[in-house]
């Protein structure tokens, strides 16, 4: 029994021991991140010498910090800081210092008092510089903390009496970039209410007063080091452009300083001049050693122009640029910059009476005895007074004639923002800016045109200056003719022979440069439109035509004569008599040209004969106004379908589609509009195909035909939703929310289909979880959308999400099916404007039948000349393809000097493609065209930018590719094999 009674204690007594250990949690491995601080640390107490130090640090530099570990990593430096002794480690520990505190979600100001602690023991002027540039940046990282602010200015007042200039610069930029804006100066620059620079704050006293503060940043105008100097100025702009009204007693030390020694202050005082002229534009200010006064504004534009002729040529193009801000300048100031002689309204005067009595007071008259005493004269009295500074006449002559292509160019700049606001000083310095047509550099030549193309309205070319103009078409620069073509399309002229004086040069030229065709064409479109009075009576003489006898017909295959011929219609639009001197093959050369060259030639009304081909209807009426209400009235017809599947849906569709095409080809300006509806549509008429009744109610195998052309249709629809979000410019949210809407009708479509065709739950598990992605992105993305999109296909879907969440993937894609057929048709509403963008090719033209020949194995180059309209980025999107007879075919990306931009929303493409291939037996075509690169949708970077699994590659959804725009070019090639 003891026995017994000792066995149940012990077994007793085993449970209560094992207990616990069953009972006891498994321990929990928590991984960590390595201590930046620490490594820091360690690395640092390893350096035996201020280089190794320097090497950690410059190594630690570059590599990143998580906002929680900077403080801990500062504490570190500041450490090491204290100990060492090398002035260059302690400038880098500075340095890393300022670049902690901008890591991102970090707040700088917890390290703040630990920074500042430091300038009570620091020695080192190059050392104190950098701990206040940290400061600097601490403090543009707290711009609402005025404690901050406050304190931060008072170190710079401390230091500004360092001998260093790094350091006193320093602290001029922390007074320019921290000081208060919130109470600027009054209207009249007096009666400013005293408040602290660094902010007024409950607790703090003391600080110097904005007034203070300006008068304190101008005694440094005049300290002695000139990069100083230099910081004074600029703290004060820095001022200025942060809101606070600079004072205009700064005036006469800001013309003081355009006399400095040193280019950098002279070229920021330019600057500050401007500034306070642009505050101050009606103050008088008095002329020195004499009684005048002259506005402010136009003493400053006279001291600005004397800077024209400095030295430095820094200083003359920062000179010549703030002339041209200087719009307030009074016209006699303005107009003495373009004569070197100072004009006699610039003088002061003296009146008939002032003259009369200083010869009475004389006491004599002239006697003969004194040779040409009583002659004129007309050298300036050395009393009279100059409103302007002598050296500031002809400013722009000087700046013009600059032995510096930057100042000259500077110059021709100012002078067209001056001309554009004064149409006299646009008539008076039309003569200098065509004599630089003529200038040795090609950049100050093609500055120039282009200015004078920017002040045409208000100029008109004399026979001299269009011939001075004419001769720049002989230049070898394609850029430059062009910018010359585009200059004559906005140019008036005064009489008939400036009309065949510029016929007979650009006829000189399309012979010399036969790549010109186009651009000369459009320019003497151009020229007859703006001048048809003038071109009425040259009409016999440049159609060849005689009252009594028959003229040969001209070959209508010579560009010349097109190029006439376009003079001549286009003067013929807004003159009817001119088609009275037309002779019969000019009626049918118009006819063939108004349909080959349609953008060219404009619809005439001929007498006693019908109207041209394309002049009746909606062109011929010329009304924009009523093709958008035609635009307008279809796309009402279409909002009467209120679901695809109704009877006559798709008869209503094809007429429409083929309506707005025909819309388009007739009315460029609403051509983009009216393509970007047919498109919409057109997807709208595939799905409509897509979901007949009887693809869905037969068994597959029955209906394979059918399926197929289901997803082709789910295909094609991607595809133009496409080019509906890429292609197009102007959309705003609707139009892309509603694109986007056809992208999710279509991926439910080929959801369904492969759903039909494939067995299996696993293969549609992956598929149905990205399209609900898809399906809450476009919810989050478009919530202002969603009340105009209740009936629609996304709109059901939403109201059912719940469901679909819980659902299995067989059930989704019947719910996908069913509300695919019974969704409503979402209507279109179209933006104010829609452009498309577009493409064409002009070289090569593909109209050659002599084919290009190179050795088999060697490269031949390709010149691409293309025109781009309404193309956003296209150094980056804009790409050439060239397909080969074999089914080869290259992409080539342009380089971006490749691309001109000659006008708003134009481009020119003008770039060489490499050509290549094995040996063939005879010639044949390869094709070139442009394509129009496009990045993933924005549904689709929503989807996969909210994923956090990384290194997943988005599906076919999330994919890049391209889109063919423009109509593609043959050329023939002949890779010829190589000889042995």
């Amino acid at each position: 029994m003891a026995a017994h009674l000792k066995k149940r204690v012990y077994e007793e007594f085993s449970k209560v021991v094992q207990l616990p250990q069953e009972e006891a949690p498994a321990k929990k491995l928590r991984l960590t991140k390595p201590s930046k601080s620490a490594a820091l640390h360690i690395d640092l107490c390893k350096a035996s010498n201020p280089t190794d130090a320097l090497q950690y640090l410059l190594h630690f530099a570059r590599s990143s910090v998580e906002a929680e570990s900077v403080e801990g990593v500062v504490r570190i430096l500041l450490e090491h800081y204290y100990k060492e002794q090398d002035n260059s480690v302690r400038l880098k520990i500075a340095s890393l210092i300022g670049l902690l505190s901008k890591t991102q979600n970090f707040n700088p100001e917890s390290i703040l008092d630990d920074t500042l602690n430091t300038f009570n023991t620091e020695k080192s002027h190059q050392v104190l510089a950098q701990l206040l540039d940290t400061l600097l940046v601490i403090g543009t990282q707290l711009p609402e903390s005025l404690i901050v602010r406050h304190r931060l200015i008072e170190v710079a007042y401390k230091h500004l009496s360092d001998t260093y200039f790094g350091v006193r610069n320093k602290c001029l930029q922390l007074l320019g970039c921290l000081g208060n804006v919130d109470t600027p100066l009054n209207k009249d620059g007096q009666g400013l209410v005293p408040a602290v620079i660094g902010g007024s704050a409950p607790g703090v006293s003391g600080g110097v007063c904005v007034r203070d503060a300006q008068s304190l940043i101008s005694d440094y105008f005049a300290d002695q080091d000139p990069r100083v100097r230099t910081a004074a100025i600029k703290a004060m702009l820095q001022l200025h452009e942060r809101g606070l009204k600079i004072q205009q007693t700064i005036y006469d030390q800001a013309c003081q300083l355009l006399c400095d020694d040193y280019e950098q202050v002279r070229s920021a005082a330019v600057q500050m001049v401007w500034v306070l002229s642009q505050l101050y534009p009606e103050s008088i200010v008095p002329i020195p050693s004499s009684n005048e006064q002259v506005r402010l504004v136009d003493d400053s534009f006279g001291k600005i122009s004397h800077m024209v002729s400095d030295g430095s040529w820094v200083v003359r193009v920062q000179a010549a640029k703030t002339l041209g801000n200087m719009l307030q300048v009074s016209p006699h100031f303005l107009e003495q910059t373009l004569d070197k002689k100072l004009m006699s309204d610039l003088r002061r005067k003296r009146t008939a009476h002032e003259r009369a009595k200083e010869l009475y007071a004389s006491g004599e008259f002239s006697s003969g005895r004194k040779w040409a005493d009583d002659a004129p004269k007309e050298k300036v009295d050395t009393s009279a007074v100059n409103l302007i500074a002598s050296g500031a006449c002809g400013a722009f002559v000087h700046g013009l004639e600059d032995e510096m292509y930057e100042v000259r160019i500077a110059a021709v700049d100012a002078l067209s923002a001056l001309a554009q606001s004064s149409a006299s000083f646009a008539e008076k310095c039309l003569d200098f800016l065509v004599d630089m047509f003529n200038d040795e550099i090609e950049e100050v030549r093609l500055q120039s045109i282009h200015v004078l193309r920017q002040i045409s309205t208000n100029i008109t070319l004399r026979e001299d200056q269009l011939d001075t103009v004419l001769a720049v078409l002989e230049d070898s620069s394609r850029d430059i003719r062009e910018a010359l073509h585009e200059l004559l399309c906005f140019t008036n002229v005064s009489t008939k022979e400036c009309i065949q004086l510029a016929l007979l040069e650009l006829l000189k030229n399309l012979t010399k440069y036969p790549t010109d065709r186009n651009s000369v064409w459009k320019c003497l479109k151009f020229l007859g439109c703006r001048h048809p009075t003038l071109v009425l009576p040259l009409v016999p003489e440049l159609l060849s035509t005689h009252p009594y006898f028959h003229t040969p017909e001209p070959d209508m295959d010579d560009p010349a004569y097109i190029a006439v011929l376009v003079l001549v219609f286009n003067a013929a639009q807004s003159c009817p008599t001119m088609t009275a001197l037309f002779s019969d093959h000019t009626f049918r050369h118009y006819t063939y040209l108004r349909d080959s060259l349609s953008h060219l030639v404009p619809p005439l009304r001929l007498p006693g004969r019908t109207q041209a081909p394309g002049v009746s209807g909606i062109e011929g009426s010329g009304s924009v106004e009523s093709a958008q209400l035609f635009l307008q009235q279809s796309l009402s017809r279409i909002s009467t379908i209120h679901n695809l599947q109704d009877p006559g849906a798709q008869d209503l569709l094809n007429f429409t589609i083929r309506d707005l095409q025909r819309l388009g080809e007739l009315q460029t300006e609403l051509a983009g509009a009216a393509d970007f509806s047919a498109t919409y549509l057109r997807c709208q008429l595939l799905l409509t195909k897509a979901l007949q009744e009887k693809l869905w109610t037969m068994a597959v195998p029955l209906c394979l035909k059918h399926n197929a052309m289901a997803t082709a249709a789910a295909k094609q629809m991607l595809e133009e939703t496409y080019k509906l979000e890429f292609l197009y410019s102007g959309l705003e949210n609707r139009q892309v929310a509603t694109i986007l809407h056809v992208r999710l009708q279509a991926k439910a479509l080929q959801l369904v289909l492969t759903a039909r065709t494939r067995r299996g739950v696993e293969p549609l598990i992956s598929v149905c979880e990205k399209f609900l992605q898809e399906v809450e992105s476009f919810q989050r993305l478009f919530v202002v959308e969603l009340p105009h999109l209740q009936e629609s296909f996304v709109g059901k879907l939403l109201d059912l999400s719940p469901k679909l969440s819980a659902c299995k993937p067989g059930e989704l894609v019947k719910i996908l099916q069913t509300t695919l057929r019974q969704s409503g048709f979402l209507n279109l509403q179209l933006p104010k404007q829609v452009q498309r963008a577009s493409a064409t090719i002009i070289e090569p033209t593909g109209e050659s039948d002599n084919p290009l020949r190179f050795t088999s194995g060697l490269v031949v180059a390709l010149d691409i000349d293309a025109t781009l309209e309404h193309v956003q980025d296209p150094h980056n999107t804009v790409k050439v393809q060239v397909l080969y007879p074999d089914g080869q075919s290259h992409v080539i990306q342009p380089k971006p000097g490749d691309f001109r931009s000659p006008g708003p929303h134009r481009h020119r493409l003008i770039t060489q493609v490499y050509l290549s291939h094995s040996a063939w037996t005879e010639a044949c075509q390869i094709e070139v065209r442009l394509l129009l690169a496009y990045s993933s949708s924005r549904l689709c970077k929503a989807v996969w930018s909210d994923s956090s699994t990384e290194g997943l590659q988005p599906a076919e959804g999330a994919t890049e590719g391209t889109i063919p725009f423009g109509k593609p070019v043959k050329v023939f090639i002949m890779p010829k094999p190589a000889r042995r």
